[in-house]
């Protein structure tokens, strides 16, 4: 039984569509560009908000670093509140906590905002760790994200990262989610009710899939 576990945030524990979705928006509003169809920003939701500027819209590094600036003007007043936690998680994170499971949160989030946002729906007390991205570009990828939460981790237990990730395993909703566990050398859940399909997560190497969050309890226990 893998007792530490890694949560997504975005995708994973809420749904940030709306909020995320009109902050794309936004942005893009302001180098000119309209976007006739919501869904199709949904891509925007899992991976770094400036790798997505640059791969979805052809943005060279300053453009895409621009429309991150001018995303948060909306994101970090209003959008990031236009969430809801998926139902069934409070109950996960409850049965998994009673089991004896330590839970942390990896996310691509800028760490500020990740803590915000659970605090704001009443998670954060789930967690013993909080990782995200931070503002200076160091941890601008999941798999480093992962690490920083691994080590934090371990230095709160006193352990060496090598028995951290004998035990860990993470659970996300995209691709880059099960990368990053395999660039840790930790197992993976996919799940299946966030924003990634199957054939994406199996693809990554998800190493399991959970259709609800209750099958991430039986999976794990």
């Amino acid at each position: 039984m893998k007792n530490i576990i890694l949560f997504d945030l975005d995708g994973t524990l809420t749904d940030p569509g709306l909020g995320i979705t009109n902050s794309v928006i936004y942005a893009l509003d302001k180098f000119g560009i309209s976007v006739e169809n919501r869904s199709e920003l949904y891509k925007f939701i899992g991976p770094p908000l400036l790798n997505s500027f640059m791969d979805f819209y052809d943005f060279d590094e300053e453009r895409g670093s621009q429309a991150v600036t001018y995303y948060r003007e909306l994101y970090n007043v209003t959008g990031k509140y236009e969430n809801e936690v998926y139902a069934g998680v409070p109950e996960m994170l409850q049965k998994l906590k009673e089991q004896g499971c330590h839970l942390l949160v990896a996310t691509s989030k800028p760490e500020y905002l990740a803590k915000d946002i659970l605090e704001h729906f009443s998670l954060s007390q789930y967690f013993c760790v909080i990782a995200g991205s931070d503002l200076e570009g160091e941890r601008n990828t999941k798999g480093k994200v992962i690490d920083y939460a691994l080590k934090q981790f371990a230095e709160q237990i006193d352990i060496s990262i090598e028995q951290v990730k004998e035990n860990a395993i993470m659970v996300g909703d995209r691709f880059h989610d099960m990368h990053g566990a395999k660039e840790n050398g930790i197992a993976s859940i996919g799940v299946l009710y966030g924003y990634g399909n199957r054939e994406e997560l199996e693809q990554a190497g998800a190493d399991y899939v959970a259709v609800k969050p209750e099958n991430v309890v039986l999976i794990i226990g």
